[in-house]
């Protein structure tokens, strides 16, 4: 699997361009903003961007889905429980931050689907607690954590739909539950690197001490 990380916008959001070696297809995970550097990445290594999936719904995170849209034509995938983040009523919300409006999405996910681009596969963990909707996308090996889960950190849960419970619950008994080499790719760089693995955000994971998993 081919995997390249972006740090875009002010928000220090983590893109991604995750692809199939063999058939070159690939998709964009969380386009937040300025989405060039990852079409000339693209480009440049002969992948075609099929799909963009939003981890969930928050305006940090779906930036640059009109342009990436525009520009290539992916579907866009979200869970259906933050769908609604993609309609008119939160249009205004996303010219505060001079942002364009989403497209509606594409295809709507729930826990346990699949989204496959050529012979690559990840997998949807419904993941509750930073939004309604979050989820995070796994494949053997690789985990792609959105706001779920960050390097020694965890997404915040002050927002409307938020549950600090449900959080901990998705990060203890769900991602916890993968193994422990599993890379972590987070939503954003708030840590004091780029990725973890699931191991080491068991033991090391302040927001978790104490906790049974």
């Amino acid at each position: 699997m081919y995997i390249r990380q972006y740090q875009i916008n002010n928000f220090a959001v983590f893109s991604y361009l995750v692809g199939c070696k063999k058939t070159k297809e690939a998709v964009v995970i969380d386009p937040a903003g300025d989405v060039e550097i990852i079409l000339q990445d693209a480009a440049k290594d002969n992948f075609r961007i099929t799909k963009i999936i939003n981890t969930h719904g928050h305006i940090d995170h779906i930036m640059g889905n009109a342009d990436l849209k525009k520009k290539t034509n992916a579907a866009i995938i979200i869970h259906e429980a933050d769908a609604h983040f993609l309609s008119a009523d939160f249009f205004s919300n996303l010219m505060m931050f001079d942002a364009q409006p989403s497209p509606s999405p594409d295809v709507l996910v729930k826990d346990g689907d699949t989204i496959s681009f050529g012979e690559e596969e990840l997998r949807v963990i419904h993941t509750p607690g930073h939004s309604q909707g979050s989820m995070c996308l796994y494949a053997e090996g690789y985990i792609f954590t959105g706001d779920t889960l960050f390097v020694e950190g965890v997404g915040r849960t002050d927002f409307p739909g938020s549950s600090w419970a449900k959080l901990l619950h998705s990060i203890t008994k769900k991602l916890f539950s993968l193994p422990d080499e599993t890379v972590v790719f987070p939503g954003h760089n708030y840590g004091f690197r780029p990725t973890s693995t699931i191991g080491d955000e068991k033991r090391n994971n302040p927001f978790v001490k104490g906790e049974d998993f």
